[in-house]
């Protein structure tokens, strides 16, 4: 039976092709926090502003398992309007965040990563070519640079990400990875293994 990250990272340079293997995202309110799991597409805004309209006082999305994007421009505008609207980000001991998914936690005004949580990153690749093979001018890093100039993540994050691991596979990051680049409020003591992440 085929790994659920492994679909999604063969579908990640196909997109409309793969349309009927992801799950979009969903979200469930509970009490002040909003759980969410799936994969990040056009659709996500639309029903994170209907949640959030139903559930006003909701301040936390709790990313219980986020396997990454389909639609990287609806990522990142997904992502600047959870920075906007003021909510925090946690991704808890079992939970999982990757891709796209991880850069979507990194939109949280604080943010947390719960001992034991998986985070992935990966170059992303399109069009015929991996970003790790451009120049670092290159236009196409233009809307992710940006993305993570307005929610206030250093730049060097990006490209770390771009080496870390091909588009065809996942890198898992350390506790002093993370730590490294500041992707927490508070400093993350340890996060899930290699084998772990790759079995959740």
């Amino acid at each position: 039976m085929t790994n659920p990250m492994t679909r999604l990272l063969i579908c990640l340079p196909l997109l409309a092709g793969c349309a009927e293997d992801y799950t979009p995202l969903s979200f469930v309110a509970r009490e002040n926090k909003i759980i969410v799991t799936g994969t990040i597409d056009h659709t996500s805004l639309s029903a994170f502003e209907e949640v959030i309209a139903q559930n006003p006082g909701a301040r936390t999305l709790v990313l219980q398992n986020i396997e990454g994007s389909v639609d990287d421009d609806a990522n990142v505008i997904f992502g600047r309007v959870v920075r906007a609207e003021g909510f925090d980000t946690v991704v808890p001991s079992n939970g999982l965040v990757a891709s796209g998914g991880t850069d979507l936690f990194l939109a949280g005004n604080r943010r947390t990563l719960q001992p034991g949580a998986c985070v992935g990153v990966h170059s992303w690749a399109g069009g015929g070519f991996t970003a790790a093979e451009l120049p670092e001018d290159h236009p196409e890093h233009d809307r992710y640079l940006d993305y993570f100039r307005d929610i206030g993540v250093d730049e060097d994050f990006y490209w770390f990400t771009l080496d870390a691991a091909s588009a065809e596979d996942m890198h898992w990051m350390t506790a002093g990875e993370a730590n490294r680049f500041d992707m927490t409020t508070q400093p993350v003591q340890r996060l899930g293994s290699a084998d772990i992440c790759d079995a959740r």
